[in-house]
């Protein structure tokens, strides 16, 4: 398969059947994709993490990306999801997949890169920020672009949207992702 000129990486293929497979349709799409790999290939030597791992679409993009040096930690709190996904890359030894609360993941914080793409974006906003390392990227995804600000999200001001925007520790934009959605990308002062 290609896609703006590159081949999607087998991995990802290989997730992708999984979730198929599994029934699982809410997988990251490639144009989410493409930044969550240019993020792990950021910080080649760093420690990338995902909360929400699903059946691994979006872990094999960060995997594609990921440098000799890094290591890949990510969370799904549905048992059977995080085997089947733990399937993908058994044999990877930088990449661990952990079942259960996306909490599990504060004991490998800080994070080089973060995907937010389950618990903790919406319920502990404060604690995802907490768990970046100082120049660490965070990458919110599932946002409808808003042309006011501040941002709005059905007929009412975005209150999420506008805290990872507006966080002290941050510095953040939106960005399209395509026409209809866009992603957060941020990274922590020092």
């Amino acid at each position: 398969m290609i896609m703006a000129g590159r081949a999607v990486p087998a991995r990802v293929q290989e997730a992708e059947l999984v979730a198929v497979e599994a029934g699982f349709q809410q997988s990251c799409t490639p144009e989410v994709g493409r930044l969550l790999s240019l993020a792990a290939a950021a910080k080649p030597h760093g420690v990338v993490a995902e909360s929400g791992t699903g059946s691994g679409v979006g872990t094999a993009w960060l995997h594609s990306g990921l440098g000799a040096g890094a290591r890949l930690i990510t969370v799904e709190r549905d048992e059977e999801l995080a085997r089947r996904a733990a399937g993908v890359f058994a044999d990877d030894d930088r990449v661990s997949v952990l079942t259960g609360d996306w909490h599990l993941l504060e004991r490998h914080a800080p994070f080089d890169v973060f995907f937010c793409d389950g618990g903790g974006k919406r319920d502990a906003p404060e604690q995802v920020v907490d768990l970046l390392a100082p120049g660490g990227l965070l990458i919110l995804d599932d946002f409808t672009p808003s042309p006011d600000w501040p941002p709005r999200f059905g007929g009412e001001v975005d209150e999420l949207r506008l805290f990872y925007l507006t966080h002290p520790a941050l510095e953040a934009t939106e960005v399209l992702t395509t026409p209809a959605t866009s992603a957060l990308v941020a990274t922590r002062r020092p």
